[in-house]
């Protein structure tokens, strides 16, 4: 009988895939849309092409992200068609929330949102 690999928790294959930029700009461009038009767009602000600062989102996720935000990317991963691109969405999305001004975010960002943005801001 052939032995089947258990399944890797998505957030982890997120971290060990899309913390390099040019496969987080790859994932960026499979998610499209209007979503991946902003995020772009919010790199260029910055300065940035859009897989680093995906990238270094995803890597400050993976440092500093409580175990609540953790388990929020599993459970919107679990069952999904492509479960690394929609807990990749959440991640940015959460990390473009804490990018925006206080006036317009919603609620205080996570901390590893802020390191996100803090280490974005350092770079332009």
């Amino acid at each position: 009988m052939e032995q089947q690999e258990a399944p890797v928790p998505a957030l982890r294959e997120i971290v060990r895939t899309c913390s390099n930029p040019h496969i987080a700009r790859a994932a960026l461009r499979s998610i499209g849309g209007e979503f991946a038009e902003r995020f772009a767009a919010d790199a260029s602000r910055r300065d940035l092409p859009s897989g680093v600062l995906a990238a270094g989102m995803v890597r400050a996720f993976a440092t500093h992200a409580a175990d609540h935000e953790r388990r929020s990317v599993e459970a919107v991963a679990h069952g999904a068609d492509q479960p690394v691109l929609v807990g990749l969405r959440y991640i940015l999305a959460r990390g473009l929330a804490a990018a925006r001004p206080n006036d317009e975010a919603e609620g205080t960002p996570p901390a590893w949102a802020i390191c996100a943005a803090r280490e974005a801001s350092i770079r332009e």
